[in-house]
């Protein structure tokens, strides 16, 4: 799929939807993604701050997706786990940036080709527009050659 095309089913996906979620950009290599989080009334926290699961959703898919595109249908690519680390209020809108490292994906493979799972972590902090990080996003992905392919 092109990926203004799925930028766009991303940006009408619920869960982004409805938590103000926003995928400002997405390369057409799929090897970067420019996500942000819009303050509203809906996703504010007692305390009037950003909620940490609009914080969390806002970065849930992405490691995925961008792997996943680009292993393609020989692997699975599955997030195995996750974490946060509040680092500040969020008192404004916040934004995360995805960018696939060069010679990551052939590592991945690389990993993978003997048929054996490969975990691996990434991380990305979330910001405000001034820089100020305001939580760390810890993803793992478990990634592995099927079986017809091994």
């Amino acid at each position: 799929m092109r990926a203004p095309t799925f930028r766009r089913l991303l940006n009408l996906w619920p869960p982004f939807l409805f938590s103000g979620v926003r995928v400002l950009n997405l390369d057409d290599d799929y090897t970067e993604a420019h996500v942000a989080l819009r303050l509203r009334p809906w996703n504010r926290n007692y305390v009037r701050t950003q909620f940490g699961g609009s914080l969390f959703a806002m970065a849930d898919p992405f490691w995925m997706l961008l792997i996943l595109h680009h292993l393609g249908k020989d692997h699975f690519v599955w997030d195995k786990a996750g974490s946060i680390d509040f680092v500040a209020p969020g008192r404004e809108d916040v934004y995360a940036h995805f960018k696939l490292e060069p010679g990551l994906l052939e590592e991945l493979r690389a990993a993978a080709a003997n048929g054996e799972k490969v975990l691996r972590w990434f991380e990305v902090p979330i910001k405000t527009a001034a820089g100020e990080v305001v939580a760390l996003v810890r993803k793992q992905l478990y990634v592995r050659l099927k079986p017809k392919h091994r």
